[in-house]
């Protein structure tokens, strides 16, 4: 079987929501959807395998959700998003407890994405 998550994070303004996903974190927005002019936005966005739905909708979801990625690569996310002009975020890479690179990134809505490079496992650890 083949499965795909995708979280769904509320957001509450359209402008900041694309600044942050579309401009900063490189996203392309898939589709936007609205019941109504002047309705709340849902819509999805993606990037490579990476895929969030965005929603103003009060009923959706919570805001300050957190959201764990891993990724293969996180030194080439960090060199590429801590050349942006982004005030609002600076990147940074750290060992998490559990001995992964991480880099943490907050959204203008409070929710969090957690980057996460996979520690290489030790011969020792595989056998």
């Amino acid at each position: 079987m083949n499965f795909q998550s995708i979280p769904v994070l509320r957001i509450f303004d359209e402008e900041k929501a694309k600044q942050f996903y579309i401009e900063f974190l490189g996203m392309n927005i898939d589709w936007e959807h609205r019941f109504e002019v002047d309705f709340p936005l849902y819509m999805q966005v993606s990037r490579d395998s990476l895929v969030f739905h965005l929603s103003e909708h009060s009923g959706d979801c919570t805001p300050g959700s957190k959201v764990f990625v891993n990724t293969p690569d996180i030194d080439t996310l960090y060199q590429e998003l801590s050349q942006k002009i982004y005030k609002y975020n600076k990147p940074g890479i750290e060992i998490a407890p559990w001995g992964d690179r991480v880099m943490s990134l907050t959204d203008p809505f409070s929710n969090k994405i957690l980057f996460n490079e996979v520690k290489p496992a030790s011969h020792a650890e595989t056998n």
